[in-house]
């Protein structure tokens, strides 16, 4: 997929990564939510961590009622933990954590962070280092509901103030307070970063990863 093609277009998947425990406030559920209702009534499918608790579940239930087709990456050790219920859409078991970011990474052609922790950093970043590495040039967006991420986005600045980040590495990550200019931004979205490893086939083994499945574009 081109850098700049529309995300109209009913064969696009997103990678959305959020909080999967159960307790989280109300503003935080209501901004998803639009973001589920856009993200549908544009034709984009879902690709997420395959979890069936917390803003994740929710996510995939939208996304599935709205008649997309959702997929869910989840490592086998995790399924007793985040899946609770019946799940809904396409669940994909692998084997660890590493396998997981690269299976799905290879399925989407957009990530989005709502409002997280932890993990949901650990994943924001590493994407965002395998575009500036040049394994891939799909957009990395945030919704930054209520300014959520505000901080993270002054530290990023500050690290490019400081010369720790490349100006135009900054540039990889777009964010946006509501769900349709978030969306806006990602259909704009065009690489201007120099890349560590431009026009390379990457493959996961170059990782140190177990698959060979490649996540470029």
């Amino acid at each position: 997929m081109p850098p700049n093609d529309s995300y109209s277009c009913g064969k696009l998947s997103s990678w959305i990564r959020s909080r999967s425990r159960n307790k989280f406030e109300g503003a935080y559920r209501c901004r998803n939510d639009d973001l589920f209702a856009f993200q549908v009534s544009r034709n984009i499918d879902l690709v997420y961590g395959g979890g069936s608790v917390g803003l994740m579940g929710l996510v995939s239930q939208a996304v599935h009622d709205g008649g997309r087709h959702v997929i869910g990456v989840i490592p086998k050790t995790l399924m007793p933990r985040e899946i609770t219920g019946e799940t809904v859409g396409e669940v994909k078991a692998v084997a660890d954590m590493h396998q997981r970011k690269a299976e799905m990474a290879r399925r989407s052609d957009a990530f989005i962070a709502l409002p997280g922790g932890y993990g949901t950093l650990e994943e924001l970043l590493e994407v965002i280092t395998w575009a500036q590495l040049g394994i891939h040039d799909k957009p990395v967006g945030l919704l930054n509901v209520d300014g959520y991420y505000n901080s993270l986005l002054s530290f990023i600045d500050k690290a490019v103030e400081e010369g720790f980040i490349s100006p135009g590495a900054r540039h990889i990550i777009v964010s946006a307070p509501t769900a349709k200019e978030l969306v806006k931004k990602l259909e704009e979205y065009f690489p201007c970063h120099e890349r560590v490893a431009s026009k390379l086939n990457w493959e996961m083994e170059h990782l140190g990863y177990s698959s060979k499945r490649e996540i470029s574009r």
